[in-house]
């Protein structure tokens, strides 16, 4: 563990600026996975967007959290639907709604978005109802014709239980290589990365794509099975399927039972040595969300400081942040440009 006295991390592999990921667009404003969450998080500086992607009754790749649709849309209000609600086991967790995998894309054009998290976000009910459910083209297109020479904007698509669709008979890695050649984004310099929690889902998408193909990156969660990918050999296997780790943020910022910051691990320097970027998730703005130093106010819903977190992280050395709050990273990130290029005055 490094002393919290903290320096920056100097990494070969860390050349450029840091990008920020509009976590599902920027949905502490807008609902997720909506146009207007996309473009929101453009203008609030987002180098890429990150949609979720779940596979639809006829093969097509659309953009939701999760394969169940009734908290993020408006479905249980279609009376032609209710016959379609059902309980099943996904990954192993039971849930009852209706499901992506049950609907043409054809019938979800029909539905509408909503806020996922109304409790938490209750400001962004005011955009229920006024979006629809887009498919990965769609996103990639917002990306495309939102992109300049001076700020260039790729997509970061998350894969939904890729083996669980696979099951399904939707093979899910099938689907995004092809999807990815038709929209001529199958190249490691093309306007889409792909990432997932399964390794076996990025191995095949190398395969199939080769080692020109797109960025892949391996997500990890904060603890668990995957322990072993953050070890030193995890990570140099990793390196041989995908171009970097989006761990969570967990990983790196080091907290103690009261949840102050005691540390941060050496998880990015080892990383970066495996040849690797890094890429935490999820930054947050909401209190609930952060540490107890950076909460402000006794709302757990309302903002505390996380420029602060987002700051820490991009002097540690992280190659990007995913964020659902771009502005909070963009502003981070400026604070240490700026400081970087000031000039140092000489000691008299």
């Amino acid at each position: 563990m490094q002393e919290t006295g903290l320096k920056a991390v100097h990494s070969p592999r860390q050349q450029r600026s840091p990008r920020i990921i509009g976590h599902r667009g920027a949905p502490s404003y807008r609902p997720e996975h909506t146009v207007a969450s996309y473009e929101l998080a453009i203008d609030l500086g987002a180098d890429l967007v990150e949609p979720d992607v779940v596979v639809t009754r006829d093969g097509e790749l659309v953009a939701r959290h999760e394969n169940e649709l009734s908290r993020s849309t408006d479905v249980a209000h279609h009376p032609e639907f209710a016959g379609r609600r059902r309980t099943q086991e996904v990954d192993g967790e039971e849930l009852t709604g209706w499901f992506s995998e049950d609907f043409t894309l054809a019938e979800l054009r029909t539905l509408r978005a909503v806020e996922r998290l109304p409790g938490m976000r209750p400001m962004n009910t005011a955009y229920d109802g006024r979006f629809g459910i887009l498919t990965l083209a769609e996103v990639v297109e917002v990306a495309r014709r939102r992109s300049t020479p001076e700020h260039p904007v790729r997509v970061q698509a998350e894969l939904k239980c890729p083996s669980w669709f696979t099951a399904q008979g939707l093979p899910m890695t099938e689907l995004v290589a092809a999807e990815l050649r038709r929209l001529d984004a199958a190249r490691a310099d093309g306007s889409v990365v792909v990432m997932a929690f399964e390794q076996a889902a990025l191995r095949e998408l190398r395969d199939d794509l080769g080692s020109d193909g797109p960025r892949l990156v391996q997500l990890i969660e904060e603890e668990g099975i995957q322990d072993a990918l953050v070890t030193p050999a995890g990570l140099r296997e990793v390196s041989t399927y995908a171009d970097g780790i989006a761990p969570h943020k967990g990983r790196i910022l080091l907290h103690g039972a009261d949840g102050g910051l005691v540390g941060v691990s050496d998880l990015i320097t080892q990383a970066h040595r495996a040849g690797l970027t890094v890429e935490p998730w999820t930054l947050r703005p909401e209190n609930v969300f952060l540490p107890s130093h950076l909460r402000r106010g006794g709302d757990p819903r309302g903002f505390g400081d996380a420029q602060t977190e987002a700051r820490l992280l991009f002097a540690l050395g992280v190659d990007s942040v995913i964020t659902d709050a771009p502005e909070t990273a963009h502003r981070a990130r400026a604070e240490l440009s700026a400081a970087a290029m000031a000039p140092v005055r000489p000691r008299v």
